[in-house]
């Protein structure tokens, strides 16, 4: 990890810049991918699964109900964790729902909104080197709450075909009835389509490598609505004298564990914090069975020393992370001055992998400085809103002649006589 101290603005521009690379022919790979899948459905998700997974998969669906409990061998204490993740991702994603009220914006014109459950939805999780079955929980509990009819989720199988048994767990736990044993960017195709077996979503969730990030942005473009725009994961740590630079160092672990491409970010206003976290980083990170992964994180990583934390501040919402953690003094007032953020942590005792597993907030959030316009995955994300309005003749007449003489203005002479018919004589 590299320090910089009290940087320009020019440096700090450079400091912050995301790794991005076109891949061009990574691009077209995906587009033939989705073109395949398109025309030919099931045969081609078959002969991509054979290519990429190194599996022959016949039947590309599996019926959880089907599975016995005592056929899935997982721990009594992970499902009693993962029990204790669905209580607290439920609370909070039902805390959501909206209540809206019936509005008279004049007298006699009534207008009000309701929200309506997205129908077909499509969930895609990661099953290579971490199988992400809490990522199920984020995108499957409030598919639930929000009341989606059908919920499509796809997943790699391993290369003798079989689907990690947590996520087989998770999705019975919550009920999610059907998995399709498919990955990559033919997975995003066949939900984005439909194919014989596989059936069409609306919109398409879940994270994954760029071959599915891309094939994300090609399919949405195409009518088929995504989530938000993906990148490498992030965390930011704003830290003052106050910090527990252990506390820190997993922190930044947590995150860079994820892959080499992961953003992990230190601003503190106290350089002795600063040196602490980095002369402890190369110990603590040795200790982790995916340190390669970490290690690569780390060396890009920048810690930046700032005069005081109203700069470390300043710096944050600019780049906009994905997480942040306010390892400070009073950490709920600095949390007043946060603009841009996908999730925010307070407090030395508040990890990000509480978010990413159990607090109950989700962990399907914007990253490469998307957080500036973009939300995290919310029971909203699950649901369209649908405007009505029911105007009495009183009520026409209040707002006709404003209808008319804008109707009037724009050259849009059915706009105005769609009002004045509706008082003319029989």
């Amino acid at each position: 990890m590299r320090i910089y101290k009290y940087p320009n603005k020019e440096l700090l521009n450079k400091i912050l810049q995301r790794p991005y690379s076109r891949n061009k022919s990574v691009e077209a790979t995906v587009l033939k991918i989705i073109n395949d899948v398109k025309n030919n459905g099931d045969k081609a998700v078959k002969k991509y699964t054979f290519q990429f997974d190194k599996t022959v998969i016949k039947n590309t669906v599996i019926d959880i109900s089907k599975l016995k409990s005592g056929e899935l061998n997982i721990s009594t204490e992970l499902k009693k964790s993962i029990r204790t993740a669905i209580n607290n991702i439920t609370k909070f994603h039902k805390s959501q729902k909206p209540v809206y009220n019936k509005t008279e914006t004049s007298r006699g014109v009534y207008c009000w909104q309701k929200s309506v459950p997205v129908e077909k939805i499509g969930i895609y999780i990661p099953g290579g080197s971490a199988p992400l079955f809490s990522t199920v929980l984020m995108l499957g509990i409030p598919a639930k709450i929000a009341g989606c009819k059908e919920i499509v989720l796809c997943t790699p199988p391993d290369k003798r075909g079989n689907i990690n048994p947590v996520i087989l767990f998770t999705c019975r736990e919550i009920g999610i009835k059907y998995i399709y044993k498919v990955g990559g960017a033919q997975a995003i195709a066949a939900m984005a389509y439909g194919t014989e077996t596989i059936p069409k979503a609306y919109k398409i969730f879940g994270p994954g490598n760029q071959y599915v990030t891309i094939a994300k942005q090609i399919v949405s473009t195409d009518g088929v609505a995504i989530d938000i725009p993906a990148g490498p994961s992030e965390v930011t740590v704003i830290a003052d004298k106050s910090a527990n630079p252990e506390f820190i160092v997993y922190d930044l672990l947590s995150q860079a564990e994820h892959g080499p491409d992961s953003q992990v970010l230190l601003i503190s206003n106290d350089e002795s914090i600063i040196k602490k976290v980095v002369n402890l980083l190369p110990e603590h990170l040795n200790k982790l069975p995916r340190k390669e992964f970490a290690k690569k994180s780390i060396e890009n990583s920048p810690a930046i020393l700032v005069k005081d934390i109203s700069e470390a501040i300043e710096i944050s919402n600019e780049y906009a992370p994905e997480h942040l953690i306010l390892s400070v003094i009073n950490p709920e007032k600095i949390a007043e001055k946060i603009i841009n953020a996908g999730s925010v942590f307070l407090g030395n005792y508040t990890p990000e992998s509480a978010g990413d597993y159990a607090s109950g907030t989700n962990h399907v959030l914007p990253t490469n400085g998307y957080a500036k316009s973009f939300s995290g995955v919310n029971l909203d994300s699950f649901m369209k809103k649908i405007t009505f309005q029911s105007i009495t003749p009183e009520g026409l007449k209040n707002i006709g002649n404003a209808i008319e003489q804008m109707a009037e203005a724009e050259g849009l002479k059915a706009h105005k006589e769609a009002v004045i018919i509706r008082f003319k004589k029989p």
